[in-house]
């Protein structure tokens, strides 16, 4: 692996050239919109513009969990944000989340709309809203918070560390793998620990907490994240293996995993959801039969 040597940081930092990795062209050290671009509302209460990544794929399986129980009111239509492409710095996107981030959730349904960002504010907003996923008793309902914003804090580590030197940056950068390599690792034990105690992170029932988690650690034990399933050696983690895999079992949790999804298998792309059925009709595999 290369390395970088002999770069002394200046006093100030400025912005003179583009930083390099998958990224660089959407990479900027400002906040706001660059372009105007209103979004688009469906027929539903609830809106969601998001995309297939571990923090969209929170909010889809929450979504698709509360219409499994019967939930007619959880009924959305999600929107595909492309931030490759830079979409989340249309003007309609910053006003419901200034920082640019995917997802963003827009409720319809009280009198006046309620903009929700930031995917674990968005778990917390549904399972109050709706009363599942997330215990009533003040010892459970903690617990269940503990490992939510567990992961909130710990998966930058994964993602915008371990994830990016790994996988996108420009260059293979040891001390860098290295460095998140072992917090990955050690976020994973961490998990495991816990999940020799317990059926599901907060206790024995299934919460936000599991599907916060699920998204990131439960797919990277599944070997979906970054191609670094070997690499990290994640099948040594026999506790997470064995939660991660009953939660992808799970029907509302495959239907999650579809939605806003641009990439891998055509049959598990639903760029746009809108309703039910398209599950049925409407995935790219069947889209690009018709064409």
């Amino acid at each position: 692996m290369s390395q970088e040597s002999g770069y002394v940081p200046p006093k100030v930092w400025t912005w003179e050239k583009a930083s390099g990795g998958t990224f660089a062209s959407i990479n900027r050290p400002i906040a706001g919109p660059t372009h105007d671009q209103a979004l688009p509302v469906g027929k539903h209460p609830f809106q969601l513009y998001s995309m297939g990544t571990p923090n969209g794929v929170k909010v889809t399986v929450m979504l698709e969990e509360l219409l499994a129980l019967g939930y007619q009111d959880a009924e959305y239509d999600a929107w595909l944000i492309r931030i490759g492409d830079g979409d989340q710095f249309g003007s309609g996107f910053v006003e419901i989340n200034p920082n640019s981030k995917i997802p963003a959730l827009v409720d319809h349904g009280p009198a006046e709309p309620i903009r929700v960002f930031e995917s674990g504010a968005i778990l917390l907003y549904l399972a109050e809203r709706f009363g599942e996923f997330l215990p009533g008793s003040l010892a459970k309902r903690t617990e269940t918070l503990n490992w939510l914003f567990w992961q909130m804090g710990s998966a930058p580590f994964l993602g915008g560390g371990f994830g990016h030197f790994y996988a996108y940056a420009p260059e293979k950068i040891e001390y860098a793998i290295d460095r998140y390599a072992m917090e990955a690792k050690r976020q994973l034990d961490v998990l495991d620990r816990r999940l020799a105690e317990t059926p599901y992170l907060a206790g024995d029932d299934y919460t936000i907490a599991d599907i916060a988690n699920w998204a990131w650690y439960g797919q990277l034990a599944l070997g979906r994240q970054y191609d670094a399933g070997e690499f990290l050696q994640v099948q040594e983690y026999a506790h997470v293996q064995r939660w991660a895999r009953a939660i992808d079992a799970r029907p509302a949790v495959r239907r999650g995993r579809m939605v806003n999804r641009t990439f891998g298998d055509p049959a598990m792309q639903l760029h746009e959801r809108h309703d039910a059925s398209d599950f049925e009709t409407r995935t790219e595999d069947k889209r690009e039969s018709v064409e």
